[in-house]
């Protein structure tokens, strides 16, 4: 049977960094039965990837802000075949459309202005979601304040639009996860003991000019991140192991403590990690980010109970 992997282009997407994450995992404690629960899920890279690796998941629990992605999981989940058909569709016609670059930047803006309506039913929707995605600039999402979709047609010839392979495997996948829409805090009530959170929320950027967390109308702004800290701080008095992914401040800014600061009670690890998307293809490439977890690497014990 095929694995399951991300069926989207995702800026952020933690493909890159799996090796780093598993080397931070509790192993100890996931070589138990445990529910694994990520509040942003994005892509869902850390998720497959705990899906596929991790046979003692008992459940999991998925959520993001983004209404239009979690509506994809959803229809994947419930109807790939119908989703499959559409995307099908899609891409016969697009890829029709090769000798004429007018008419495919028609066709993608006329999908574009189709998905932005949000007046079709939830299966086309996922599907307009996903052709964006794969023919858009970058394989990026990102959205106005008015949450319309405004990223550019990118210049891929023939790009995938329909895996249909994939989205079997990745409907399997999803038989054991239960799909949340809304504020990253609603997940603790799903957050049966013993479990384990990924957070990868939108990254505090390294500067004015670097900022992008645009994946959904709201700003993901400084108090946001501290109000992330104190989330994780009530997890952490729960005895719930969790680990967080975001900028490394103090390796890219010089005197910036911002991290060290709202997660001063616990674990902050340095890694490098690749980044493709940029306007400037010179900024592309290694970049410190930070692994923060609430336990120990060497001896997996929750910080909270050790003595």
């Amino acid at each position: 049977m095929k694995i399951a992997k991300p069926f989207l282009k995702w800026a952020g997407g933690k493909r890159q960094l799996i090796t780093d994450i598993e080397k931070a995992l509790p192993k100890k404690f996931l070589s138990e039965k445990f529910t694994y629960i990520e509040p942003f899920v994005g892509s869902g890279a850390v998720l497959f990837w705990i899906l596929n690796n991790f046979p003692k998941v008992e459940k999991a629990i998925i959520n993001d802000i983004n209404s239009d992605l979690t509506n994809s999981y959803s229809i994947i989940a419930n109807k790939p075949y119908e989703l499959i058909s559409i995307l099908t569709q899609f891409q016969n016609e697009y890829h029709d459309l090769e000798i004429s670059n007018d008419l495919k930047k028609e066709y993608y803006y006329e999908k574009r202005v189709l998905f932005n309506g949000r007046k079709t039913d939830k299966v086309t929707q996922a599907a307009l979601f996903i052709f964006l995605n794969r023919t858009c600039f970058n394989g990026l999402f990102r959205v106005n304040k008015n949450n319309g979709f405004n990223v550019p047609i990118g210049s891929y010839k023939k790009p995938t639009i329909c895996d249909s392979e994939n989205l079997l495997a990745v409907s399997e996948a999803l038989k054991k996860v239960e799909i949340l829409t809304g504020d990253y805090q609603q997940t603790i009530d799903y957050a049966e003991k013993p479990a384990f959170f990924y957070f990868d929320p939108p990254y505090k950027p390294l500067n004015k000019t670097s900022s992008f967390n645009s994946y959904a109308k709201e700003e993901f702004n400084d108090d946001e991140q501290i109000r992330l800290s104190i989330f994780c701080k009530k997890l952490d008095s729960l005895k719930h192991f969790w680990m967080l992914s975001n900028s490394d401040l103090k390796g890219n800014v010089e005197n910036e403590t911002f991290f060290e600061d709202i997660y001063d009670d616990f674990n902050i690890n340095s890694v490098l990690a690749k980044r493709m998307i940029n306007a400037n293809p010179l900024k592309r490439g290694e970049l410190k980010e930070s692994l923060i977890t609430n336990y120990s690497n060497s001896d997996h014990i929750l910080k909270a109970i050790k003595i």
